[in-house]
């Protein structure tokens, strides 16, 4: 039964709580505000049970220091969590993006251990589980999202322990000895085991969580659970997120995107091969890596200009982090002095774009590109890769895709590369680039098998599905 003092009546069944709300706002010129959703797979997988079961996402609206009411977007109900401008800095910026992210990305970046960012995350993560306690229906499906939130599982435990909880970690998971670093590393494991399933992208990364459960909190384990003193058992399994993989090839497939990806390739010059990189300005995504190895394949002469041409795409992402402000100059230079030394008047060799783009301008991307680099350095799954395949209707295309990315697992055909090795990954984008039609088909339709049979409404199914294994009420979409 629900904890007193919680409000249960008339509140929602099914509750997904995640840092963000899945809308924008907008203003208009007139200076009215509507909203609209964001794009995203997670939104697209969850509308259809969010709607069904009376929903309800729980998570900040993006404005700090600023209280919205709930309201309703598409027939979805949006409970904002107000966040100050002081813990945008230490919970969001700090902990979760200074701390966290470097720490479970291999310490690509160093990790910074402040004890006033972990104050923060703590008291967010409690607004947000007093939050879901006051939302959840009586023996509600809550589920929580991603390395924000770790804490928020236990804490809502304590508070409804009527709920039915999930946990999914769409980051990786780190291995034992970099894990250990973490001062807060007790707190963090026992906040999961508030859940009664914690998922992961990878087989590796719950077995990591198991080993570390087992060493730093004395609970039992037994292969894939976890056996608690109040006789709850948690699981910790693999569900490799994907992507809303039909709509993808049906965007791709509309006039509009093929007309604009003709367009895109005459805006390069028309380029015999065109090799595209979309990413997040990140530093585990790889870029200079990448960019570097493009460049020597011109400056050696491998390539030329009339053979190919380099898209690059990177989106803003934390703009006020040192780290990526430091990022975003490097690339900057990095493509001035490749361009400087090769260009010439014209298409440059390589075209770099600070920007976002809307899901229809992706797609004719994908659709214009001959060859996909994808090649962080850490990633927990990678959903450009997916995205690129799913847009290849005609099975032409090749994928360059590091080995340290969650996708390779699955993405067995594609050109593996590891992005440390520049030589490797230079020789794996002329194969990439060579490839004959024959060779290019035969990859990607065994890429597209797998990745139109295992999409975004499959990877929500079978979590939910083990979440509630009795019953079939939480489909995301009838089959």
């Amino acid at each position: 039964m629900a904890s007193s003092g919680t409000k249960t009546s008339g509140g929602a069944e099914f509750v997904v709580i995640a840092n963000r709300l899945p809308v924008d706002r907008v203003v208009a010129p007139d200076g009215t505000t509507t909203w609209r959703t964001s794009p995203g797979g997670l939104v697209t997988a969850l509308e259809p049970v969010m709607r069904r079961k009376g929903g309800a996402w729980i998570g900040w609206h993006g404005a700090p220091d600023e209280k919205l009411r709930p309201f309703t977007h598409d027939g979805v109900k949006l409970v904002p969590v107000p966040l100050s401008e002081t813990e945008v800095v230490e919970y969001y910026e700090g902990f979760s993006n200074g701390t966290l992210w470097p720490l479970y990305h291999d310490v690509i970046a160093p990790p910074a251990f402040h004890r006033e960012w972990w104050d923060a995350y703590v008291t967010v993560n409690r607004r947000f589980a007093e939050r879901a306690a006051k939302v959840a229906a009586e023996d509600a499906v809550v589920w929580v999202q991603d390395y924000q939130l770790q804490l928020v599982p236990r804490m809502l435990r304590e508070l409804r322990p009527d709920v039915r909880i999930g946990f999914f970690l769409h980051i990786p998971f780190p291995p034992t000895e970099l894990f250990q670093q973490l001062p807060w590393r007790r707190e963090n494991l026992e906040g999961l085991l508030g859940a009664d399933l914690v998922g992961f992208q990878l087989p590796g990364a719950a077995q990591n969580f198991i080993r570390l459960v087992r060493k730093h909190t004395g609970h039992k384990t037994h292969r894939d659970q976890v056996f608690l003193p109040d006789g709850r058992v948690v699981r910790a399994k693999a569900f490799p997120i994907s992507i809303d993989a039909k709509g993808f090839e049906e965007l791709a497939r509309t006039p509009s995107v093929v007309a604009r990806a003709a367009e895109i390739r005459e805006s390069l010059g028309n380029p015999k091969k065109l090799v595209l990189g979309i990413d997040r300005l990140d530093y585990t995504k790889g870029l200079r890596q990448r960019i570097r190895a493009f460049g020597e394949l011109m400056s050696s002469g491998a390539l030329h200009l009339d053979d190919a041409v380099f898209l690059q795409v990177a989106t803003p992402s934390r703009e006020r982090v040192a780290s990526y402000k430091t990022l975003r100059d490097d690339i900057d230079r990095l493509v001035g002095r490749i361009n400087g030394d090769i260009g010439r008047i014209g298409p440059q060799p390589i075209t770099y774009l600070h920007a976002s783009y809307p899901r229809e301008e992706m797609a004719a991307f994908y659709l214009a590109a001959d060859v996909m680099v994808v090649t962080p350095l850490r990633d927990g799954m990678n959903l450009v890769a997916k995205e690129y395949i799913a847009c290849r209707y005609d099975d032409t295309g090749t994928l360059v895709l590091s080995e340290f990315a969650g996708a390779a697992g699955e993405l067995k055909q594609s050109y593996l590369v590891n992005p440390y090795d520049i030589n490797g990954m230079k020789q794996a984008m002329l194969d990439a680039i060579r490839a004959s039609p024959k060779e290019q088909a035969r990859r990607m339709k065994a890429l597209r098998k797998q990745v139109m049979e295992n999409d975004i409404d499959q990877w929500a199914n079978d979590f939910l599905g083990e979440l509630e294994p009795e019953t079939h009420t939480m489909r995301v979409r009838p089959v």
